[in-house]
């Protein structure tokens, strides 16, 4: 997983490495929409990769190191990104992606508060629960990339992508419908990873 979110990673934030509006992937109405954007994909990119060190083992056992680590995670990852998320999204001007990026936004501030509150309570069952579902959402950058080829691939039997004129008009139009269905399918995901160790525990005591 840490492979692929800096292989994504590099990807997403390549474009934007020259803070150049022209180049953006994504429609902007204005500079500042353009930087708010910038800001959400680089702030993204810290919570994107460093979330997985937190599922190592080795780092979890060294409990400073992991703190650190969670901190910086949210803090200068899921905060920022979170906060640049919302104008974003409703600067856009598509209700798809008002709704799609808007609410993942307010659930990724959500989970990491009640993952910090669960590690204070030192319910650390319930915080890696937490945090194992606000990774999600931070996956969704990647979730969202891997959708819109594959709704372009299931459209061609219906004709679907000649219509769109070009497969890069297509995939622009498929962005937002990928950004609201990628942290639904990853939560799902989540949710089943979570609750399948408590079925088996429930069978072997029955």
């Amino acid at each position: 997983m840490l492979i692929v979110a800096a292989v994504f990673g590099a990807v997403l934030v390549s474009p934007y490495l020259g803070l150049n509006s022209d180049g953006s992937r994504l429609d902007v109405t204005s500079e500042p929409h353009y930087y708010l954007l910038v800001a959400h994909i680089f702030t993204a990119l810290v919570a994107l990769v460093l979330g997985p060190l937190q599922f190592i083992p080795a780092i979890r056992a060294r409990r400073r190191m992991h703190r650190t680590i969670g901190r910086c995670y949210l803090l200068a990852g899921v905060l920022p990104s979170a906060l640049a998320a919302v104008p974003v999204a409703l600067l856009s001007g598509r209700i798809i992606t008002q709704i799609g990026l808007t609410i993942p936004a307010i659930l990724w501030l959500v989970t990491g508060w009640l993952a910090v509150r669960a590690a204070r309570r030192r319910d650390f069952v319930r915080h890696r629960n937490w945090m194992m579902r606000n990774y999600a959402l931070t996956f969704l950058a990647v979730t969202s990339r891997i959708l819109v080829p594959l709704l372009l691939l299931a459209q061609i039997p219906f004709g679907g992508t000649a219509g769109a004129g070009s497969i890069a008009a297509g995939a622009q139009s498929m962005i937002p419908i990928g950004q609201a269905l990628g942290w639904i399918v990853n939560l799902i995901v989540v949710e089943i990873l979570i609750r399948r160790p408590r079925s088996r525990r429930a069978l072997s005591s029955a």
